[in-house]
């Protein structure tokens, strides 16, 4: 097994995908993200799982159940599994940010380029992993 090892900082500052799968593990996922300005991911609830979210640059708000914290690089949060979140890019630039949450969400390699692309997408973890 190799694991994942590299600059996530540098990773996710170069990312403008709107989502792109890292690695993912049988139990744990790592998936860029960059919201455009005014963009957001979307109102969702997870039941079974809890997310880990680093914010590297930009700013915005994050919203867990109906509470709005303001983020911006160099802030995390952990959102707990139930709890009904979204996050919002209220800034002038891309909000890049870098999640990780177990189990997995995506199939691997997922790389959406635009929240349109990953709204029509309907892949979900198929138990496939990056190693």
């Amino acid at each position: 097994m190799i694991g994942f090892s590299d600059n996530i900082e540098r990773l996710t500052e170069e990312n403008d995908n709107f989502r792109k799968v890292l690695y993912t593990g049988q139990n744990i996922q790592l998936v860029l993200m960059a919201l455009q300005p005014g963009e957001e991911i979307g109102e969702e609830i997870h039941d079974d799982r809890d997310q880990f979210f680093r914010f590297e640059k930009g700013k915005g708000e994050v919203w867990i159940d109906d509470v709005a914290n303001p983020v911006k690089g160099g802030d995390g949060v952990i959102v707990p599994a139930g709890a009904k979140h979204n996050f919002i890019n209220t800034g002038s630039e891309p909000l890049r940010l870098y999640t990780i949450y177990g189990p997995p969400e995506h199939v691997e390699g997922t790389v959406h380029k635009t929240k349109a692309e990953a709204d029509a997408s309907h892949e979900h973890f198929d138990g496939r992993t990056t190693e």
